[in-house]
């Protein structure tokens, strides 16, 4: 055949049968989830670091992992300006904050969160008062939600109760089964890891003055920690002046009570205990349970007892009356992070427990968010904490220079902050109700490259309740029936009667929102009976248009004649007198008689 174009022939006809697969192309998705800021100067130019010499290399001179300088020699400060685009760039080569991917399944501000130790299970807490579970596995670029929600503070016989915030929430970093989660109030709770709870701890009685007598915390629990060397172990921290170490397995009673005895004038030697740590060397050796006080304290005990004294204790570690919010211990044990109210971060010795290693200034946003957190790199090479202009600041562990400022959620505050060993990547709570996990497509593995890397799910038209049509009435045009009664119905062959379930979810109820819920159609409410059928089939129908006091006057004349009840005394009983009153007259009380 002349002018036969076999080519175009064989693209217009498909090359096989069946379903096509169409192949997803992952680094062009992955692209799409790069930051457009992923790095910036460092706009703490106000960052004043206080130490002295000797505790700066006291430090430095440690085995401490190596740290970046930015520090330029005289001779490299007139090259042209394309190094700094170089340094933006190796900062993000070597922190995994070069991509992000966003969560917003809260609708307040993300006080806590944590991951478990496989990095599958995301777990996130808000004000809002609800616990987010989130599966990595399951979610994909077009499905990022959560798969439950879970109320910790809400009683199962009472759900409509206050609820509470959630102030803390923690994986079993030795169980993964068990979640320690504490909410604002003063009895803690281990969940499951789909959120059943298994336990729940006892409220102490807060009329008791000995708090060693107490079986739990008799006031609002303020954080938690879990033991690094026995699974069965936890910490919590209270606003009753006392640390409580509990057994999961036993939750009528603490296993050990810590009572912190404040030394502040005024203090009549109780105070808030604001954080808790509970740490020990991925080495080997004796850990360590450090707590701050609102008093200004700083606490620190051998985690494996005893805890009748502490081993270390400094008395205005911040400024009295402010709330230190945030506090880490690094993976040798021997360096403790603290960020206080009184917009401070202090770096602490283990060994030389008395004054601080180093004082940096960093604005707090405790005096808003009591659960601002601070936390050491997996490595402990650098500390990450979040800002209140919503900025992720990277720090150095050794001197708290910064050496990342990055913008998260600019003009909103960043709460919590979390840096997974396993993922690699960092995850950061904000004030905002979102969630960013921040990742590297090299760096990290799993979490959210993995969610990046799959197919988006193809959505359904019902799917989106604003383009689904209730169709369970049928449509226009649909072919009517009328029975020999005279009710219309849509025959069978109609697009309502074949699809029953269309525009509806499983439970029968719509997909769209503003539609309101109709109750179900029971046989007593298929038809309406007339008045007829009522007084013929319904015994004592006719009595509800009765007066009740005509239908009691009507037997008042045959009790009187033959009492039934009465008539044993109807020869004995007495006739009342009663007493004549004329109309101007009114009965009053007798007026007693006056002695004399």
């Amino acid at each position: 055949m002349d002018g036969f174009d076999e080519e175009a022939f064989k693209k217009f006809f498909p090359s096989g049968f069946g379903k096509q697969q169409k192949s997803v192309d992952v680094e062009t998705q992955i692209s799409r989830s790069k930051r457009a800021e992923a790095s910036a100067s460092k706009p703490l130019a106000e960052l004043e670091t206080t130490a002295s010499s000797t505790s700066i290399d006291h430090v430095a001179n440690e085995k401490r992992p190596q740290e970046r300088r930015h520090s330029k020699s005289e001779s490299d400060s007139d090259d042209d300006g394309d190094d700094s685009d170089d340094d933006s760039e190796d900062d993000e080569d070597e922190f995994p904050v070069s991509h992000e991917l966003v969560l917003k399944t809260h609708d307040r501000a993300v006080t806590t969160m944590t991951v478990d130790p496989s990095g599958g299970r995301l777990i996130t807490g808000s004000t809002d008062c609800t616990l987010k579970f989130h599966d990595f596995a399951s979610m994909t670029p077009s499905t990022i939600r959560a798969f439950k929600s879970v109320d910790p503070s809400a009683k199962k016989q009472s759900a409509a109760q206050d609820t509470h915030a959630v102030n803390h929430v923690a994986f079993n970093p030795l169980s993964p089964g068990h979640v320690l989660v504490v909410s604002a109030t003063a009895q803690p709770r281990i969940l499951s890891r789909d959120g059943d709870t298994l336990t729940e701890f006892a409220k102490g009685d807060m009329y008791l003055r000995d708090s060693h007598h107490t079986k739990g915390h008799t006031s609002e629990v303020s954080s938690g920690a879990w033991c690094p060397t026995d699974g069965n172990l936890c910490a919590t921290a209270g606003s009753d002046s006392t640390v409580r170490i509990w057994d999961v397995n036993v939750g009528r009673s603490q296993k050990e009570v810590i009572v912190h005895k404040s030394r502040a004038a005024g203090s009549a030697g109780r105070t808030k205990v604001t954080a808790v740590a509970w740490a020990s060397p991925k080495q080997g050796g004796s850990n360590v349970l450090v707590a701050a006080a609102l008093d200004g304290s700083l606490v620190m005990w051998g985690g494996n007892g005893p805890f009748s004294r502490p081993s270390g204790e400094v008395r205005e570690a911040h400024t009295r009356d402010t709330w230190t919010s945030g506090l880490d211990v690094s993976v040798d044990g021997r360096l403790i992070i603290s960020r206080g109210g009184d917009d401070t971060i202090k770096l602490w010795d283990t060994r030389k427990f008395k004054t601080p290693l180093v004082t940096v200034t960093h604005p707090s946003t405790s005096f808003r968010y009591p659960t601002s957190n601070i936390q050491f790199s997996p490595s402990s090479t650098n500390v990450i904490v979040g800002s209140e202009t919503g900025h992720l600041h990277i720090l150095n562990s050794a001197r708290l220079e910064p050496e990342l400022v990055t913008p998260v959620t600019p003009g909103s505050p960043l709460v919590s902050v979390l840096w997974h060993e396993k993922l690699n990547q960092i995850l950061t709570g904000s004030a905002n109700a979102e969630t960013h996990v921040l990742y590297n497509p090299t760096m990290s593995t799993r979490g959210a490259a993995l969610v990046m890397s799959k197919a988006p799910k193809r959505r359904h038209v019902d799917d989106n309740p604003t383009l689904t049509t209730d169709l369970s009435t049928g449509l226009a045009g649909d072919s009517v029936v009328v029975s020999s009664n005279g009710v219309p119905h849509y025959s069978s062959a109609t697009f309502a009667a074949r699809h029953p379930t269309v525009g509806l979810t499983a439970s029968g109820r719509s997909r769209d929102p503003r539609r309101p819920h109709l109750p179900q159609v029971t046989p007593f409410a298929k038809s309406q009976p007339d008045e007829k059928h009522i007084r013929e089939n319904i015994p004592l129908s006719s009595m509800r248009d009765e007066d009740p006091r005509e239908a009691l006057l009507k037997y008042a004349e045959k009790a009187e004649k033959d009492p039934i009840f009465t008539h044993v005394y109807k020869e004995t009983q007495p006739k009342a007198i009663y007493a004549e009153l004329s109309d101007e007259e009114e009965p009053g009380p007798e007026k007693k008689r006056t002695r004399r």
